[in-house]
């Protein structure tokens, strides 16, 4: 090939890409097939699971996914396939979204949802936009304590419609204030369990402050504890966003999916795709691809959203791990979630933790460390633990802490005595 070109080598492929902006690339010299996978084994046997290092962080948490879920999606029909413009080649994937959204539906408690989001981060973007064509207002309410990638998101995306983001500051219980006003408000968005893992029920001061202002409310919620507590739809939520992650691995924080729903009278100005059920030319029930309002298919300046895509075998997922757990074995899991999270806190505070929030909590909660949250992190390190996040900027000396199904009482029980060492270590050492 290169004689047919007339160079001497391949580096003079790249003669145009100026030296400064090449990356060098040193790689080995060729290996067979088996040599290559021994070197990568190697590589991969750095890595350490859940069990050789049981881990505690918030949002991307391990939850067990029962194998009927893997052997669903690896199917071909799901795996492989493409956005179904042809609907009369696409049913079974159209009836596997259908069922999804009537899913998120269910939980939430809205009247229609779509094949949802890349992740809540996204979704939060879109529900600001879609609260402005709404009320045509330019405020976005939000809490102070939500995570720092959602507000970024957010900025990014309300920043070309020219709204304005307000962030309303959070009480000593940690939950949002609600007793403040604004006028021009578009949307309030809530938390529900909110960044402290708090759970909300202040359900008709959330609707008070809503009507007050005549703005939408979208609520972000975990979808894990609808199994167990009242829906958005009980406190007057317009919109629900929040992230899927049931069915899906954590895989160092996704793919993810965001899920979003609203209430009916809004699904015009819904961004992404909405699967309807219709009748075919025999009369028979049939799949099909209802709402599609993105710039790709109607005019751009009517387009509800420019996502052109969305995680269908996330959806998928999650769609086989409701549908495998069923709402009897989701109430359990949500439930023995919220077991080994209270038995990890009460853990905590006795081994010399404090808790700032007493509230009720689902699985994540927040403790204040005698030491700085990196610091007790680094220390757990060489003991095989990762705990939870540093939240410095909220709590002196605050550490969110999630706990899921996976954190049995064994793994919490020797994760304590670990922890409780590096304390006593600290104590010796005159630094606490």
């Amino acid at each position: 090939m290169l004689d047919y070109l007339g160079i001497k080598s391949i580096d003079e492929l790249f003669d145009d890409i100026p030296p400064e902006t090449k990356i060098g690339l040193d790689l080995p010299d060729g290996r067979s097939d088996m040599e290559v996978e021994r070197e990568i084994k190697k590589i991969l046997g750095k890595n350490l699971s859940f069990f050789d290092m049981p881990s505690f962080l918030p949002i991307i948490k391990p939850h067990y996914i029962p194998p009927v879920v893997d052997e669903i999606i690896s199917r071909q029909e799901f795996y492989t396939s493409y956005t179904p413009y042809q609907p009369e080649a696409s049913q079974g994937i159209l009836q596997a979204m259908f069922e999804y959204q009537s899913i998120i539906a269910e939980l939430t408690g809205m009247d229609v949802a779509n094949v949802s989001m890349y992740d809540s981060a996204t979704a939060l973007g879109e529900a600001a936009l879609m609260a402005h064509r709404i009320n045509r207002k330019r405020k976005i309410v939000i809490p102070r304590n939500i995570f720092w990638h959602k507000k970024s998101v957010l900025a990014n995306y309300v920043r070309g419609a020219g709204l304005k983001v307000v962030e309303v500051d959070y009480g000593e219980d940690g939950r949002m204030k609600l007793d403040f006003n604004a006028d021009e408000v578009a949307a309030i968005y809530i938390e529900n369990p909110n960044f402290f893992g708090l759970i909300e029920r202040r359900y008709d001061e959330i609707e008070e402050m809503k009507e007050r202002m005549g703005a939408i409310l979208i609520a972000g919620v975990d979808p894990l504890s609808l199994a167990i507590f009242k829906p958005p739809s009980h406190y007057g939520a317009d919109i629900v966003i929040g992230d899927g992650y049931l069915g899906n691995p954590m895989n160092f924080g996704g793919p993810l999916l965001g899920i979003f729903a609203c209430r009916k009278e809004f699904v015009r100005q819904m961004p992404g795709k909405i699967v309807g059920v219709t009748e075919d030319s025999n009369g028979k029930r049939a799949f099909c691809m209802t709402l599609q309002t993105r710039e790709q298919h109607i005019r751009r300046g009517r387009a509800t959203s420019n996502i052109c895509s969305n995680q269908a075998l996330c959806c998928i997922a999650f769609l086989a791990y409701v549908a495998a757990m069923g709402s009897n074995g989701l109430r359990r899991t949500a439930l023995k979630n919220m077991e080994n999270a209270r038995l990890m806190a009460e853990g905590m505070k006795k081994i010399g933790f404090s808790m700032p929030f007493e509230g009720e909590f689902f699985n994540e909660f927040v403790v204040s460390s005698p030491i700085n949250g990196n610091e007790l992190n680094k220390k757990l390190f060489p003991h095989k633990i990762q705990l939870g996040l540093a939240i410095d900027e909220f709590v002196k000396n605050g550490i969110l802490i999630g706990v899921t199904e996976m954190h049995d009482e064994e793994i919490v029980r020797n994760a304590l005595e670990r922890i409780e060492e590096v304390m006593e270590e600290e104590d010796h050492d005159g630094k606490i």
